[in-house]
């Protein structure tokens, strides 16, 4: 009797924990064999995809997100690289129409260059390229890459576009210096084309501003010279050769002597863009002298 309740005794005396480790092996038990009989799997299923689906589901989506945001890097990358080619291609473009645009203007010159060189044929001349010039917007006063060297003189005249740009200062062996007829220390003596009557054309270097000239001392007592007409070089000119042609009159008034008229002329001239020009390389004085020289030897050869 004594030994039974030492045995019962000693069975309450166990430790909790070796309690708690028993029913952990039962219930294990337990529920493999409810799993072996197929008995219970429903709710257990049930628990399952209520605590694991949402999760899949949210590891889904994430996956979903991470893959998008590589794609929407690829595409930005992608962009960003046909952009840089975009960019490459029309800074190509650009710099190929600027050198088209270059090139149009040169061959305009250069047109420009061959019909004033057809237009005055009978006077030899020198092509030549403006090299720097004065401060200033207009190309008042400027030099040329061509001199002695090139047959150029002082007092040669200079043309471009379709007229009188100014004479020669100035000239060494590989430059020349020209002052255009728009400086204010410029005089041309000049004449109109349908009436013959001469006038001075004067440099304003204010006036040009609206790309005109000033003339004086037209003497037109019949009135016949208009807006329109058009003036050139006189023929009693010093140092410019005949017929060069100076512009178109603009604007025509009396003087307050009743004699005399004052007007303005427009140039055909780019005195704000010249680029290229032409120079006459005989003198008026070559050619008076050429003049005289013919006329004598056609005196001689009808007196005998």
């Amino acid at each position: 009797m004594k030994n039974l309740k030492k045995k019962i005794h000693f069975r309450f005396k166990l430790k909790s924990k070796h309690l708690l480790a028993v029913m952990t092996l039962f219930c294990i038990s337990a529920i493999a064999a409810t799993f072996a009989a197929g008995v219970g799997s429903a709710p257990l299923q049930d628990a399952a995809g209520i605590l694991i689906v949402p999760f899949e589901k949210s590891i889904s989506q994430i996956g979903l997100w991470l893959n998008g945001l590589r794609e929407t890097f690829r595409d930005k990358q992608a962009l960003i690289a046909e952009n840089e080619e975009l960019k490459a291609e029309i800074d190509s473009l650009t710099t190929e129409n600027n050198e088209l645009l270059l090139d149009q203007g040169e061959l305009v010159r250069l047109q420009q260059l061959y019909d004033l060189d057809e237009e005055y044929s009978d006077y030899p001349k020198v092509a030549a390229r403006i090299i720097s010039k004065d401060p200033g917007n207009w190309y008042d006063t400027f030099m040329i890459n061509k001199g002695t060297n090139d047959g150029i003189r002082v007092d040669n005249n200079v043309i471009a576009g379709k007229g009188l740009v100014g004479i020669v200062t100035e000239a060494g062996p590989s430059w020349a210096t020209v002052r255009a007829i728009i400086d204010d220390s410029s005089s041309v003596s000049a004449m109109t084309v349908s009436t013959s009557d001469n006038c001075v054309v004067e440099g304003d270097l204010e006036l040009i501003d609206e790309g005109k000239l000033r003339f004086n001392q037209l003497y037109d007592q019949e009135d016949k010279v208009t807006v329109g007409e058009r003036i050139v070089t006189s023929n009693i000119s010093e140092k410019y050769v005949e017929g060069l042609f100076i512009g178109y009159v603009s604007e025509v008034e009396m003087d307050s002597n009743n004699l005399t008229k004052t007007g303005t002329i427009v140039t055909p001239v780019d005195f704000l863009h010249l680029k290229d020009v032409f120079v006459i390389t005989v003198n008026k004085q070559d050619v008076v002298t050429q003049g005289t020289d013919t006329q004598e030897q056609e005196e001689n050869a009808d007196e005998e």
